[in-house]
């Protein structure tokens, strides 16, 4: 699907004929929007830009090449945007490019949130947008604030696991998966943070971007800093977590197996006394004896119970 936005009457017009790049020139275009499309779409838009789109696997390449470049004709950026599934999230590519006319053309597989808030803002104050530039530092913006409540949100998640093991909850495998997940998807929110920092370190060094953008990115990148910095802090309180789960899941098993030892040394004496009269010799007395059986029972009863209570005055119990 394409999505044309043109300048005409003084307001942004939205449009999804191609045929109206043989109509129309770099003036009358500010932004270009590509979601999912055909290959007739983008042949019409690499005809009309007189440039070649990325292919997903150059958008999905990890250098710093690939993630922002300056050619002769045009600026190429790259980067990831997070797309919320349940818990977890999944990582979708984006690529921008941007003429020397100031044209911006977008390609994405996916739809995002940032994109939809993005076109609000250009519809209700579209002169604060006159370039492709401008639209770019806009979508980044938007981006940024997203991830800035992905980060709390997560943040939130993180407390209320810290909560609920301070609170003295159950502690099981479902609980450290639920930390696991986390562990996961903070590190995958600070990778994702940290390309947008390489993304506008690299506009920042640029010289070809309008000279009222440099403010803004500066800001940006405060912003970015102060993610990484809450996401580094998210991840290192889960790692206290896990290690207090698996402290008290050891302090628990330690607590049974305890258990289980004293009771086997408390019935141990009673365990010797009931072999001792096991045994088959010819000459025990008390076999003979008709209060042999009870004199046997008291004996154990009279020897378990002098363990326990030497176990607790040693207060081992």
């Amino acid at each position: 699907m394409i999505t044309i936005y043109l300048k005409q009457y003084n307001k942004i017009i939205r449009n999804a004929d191609t045929d109206l790049f043989d109509e129309l020139g770099f003036d009358d275009i500010l932004w270009i929007d590509l979601l999912e499309p055909s290959i007739k779409e983008q042949k019409a838009v690499e005809n009309f830009m007189e440039l070649s789109l990325q292919t997903k696997q150059q958008v999905e390449e990890i250098e710093s090449t690939s993630k922002y470049s300056e050619t002769e004709n045009a600026i190429i950026s790259n980067s990831n945007f997070f797309v919320p599934q349940g818990d977890s999230f999944t990582v979708e590519p984006v690529s921008f490019i941007i003429s020397n006319e100031g044209v911006l053309v977008s390609v994405r597989q996916a739809e995002f949130r940032t994109f939809r808030e993005a076109e609000k803002r250009l519809q209700m104050n579209y002169r604060s947008y006159s370039t492709g530039y401008h639209i770019l530092i806009s979508l980044l913006e938007v981006r940024i604030d997203y991830d800035a409540d992905l980060v709390e949100m997560v943040g939130k998640q993180v407390a209320a696991v810290s909560k609920g093991i301070s609170a003295g909850e159950k502690i099981d495998k479902e609980v450290l998966y639920r930390i696991n997940a986390l562990q996961e998807n903070t590190m995958l929110l600070r990778e994702n943070i940290f390309d947008r920092q390489r993304v506008l370190s690299s506009i920042l060094r640029s010289e070809r971007f309008p000279n009222d953008i440099y403010p803004r990115l500066q800001l940006m990148l405060k912003d970015v800093n102060s993610l990484i910095s809450h996401a580094d802090f998210s991840f290192q309180r889960l790692d206290y977590i896990q290690d207090a789960a698996l402290g008290l899941i050891n302090i628990e098993q330690n607590e049974i197996v305890k258990i289980f030892s004293m009771a086997a040394v408390i019935f141990m004496p009673a365990t010797l006394v009931a072999s001792m009269y096991g045994m088959n010799f010819k000459f025990m007395p008390e076999l003979q004896w008709q209060y042999g059986y009870l004199w046997a029972l008291a004996l154990m009863l009279v020897v378990s119970g002098v363990t326990y209570w030497y176990f607790k005055f040693k207060k081992w119990l």
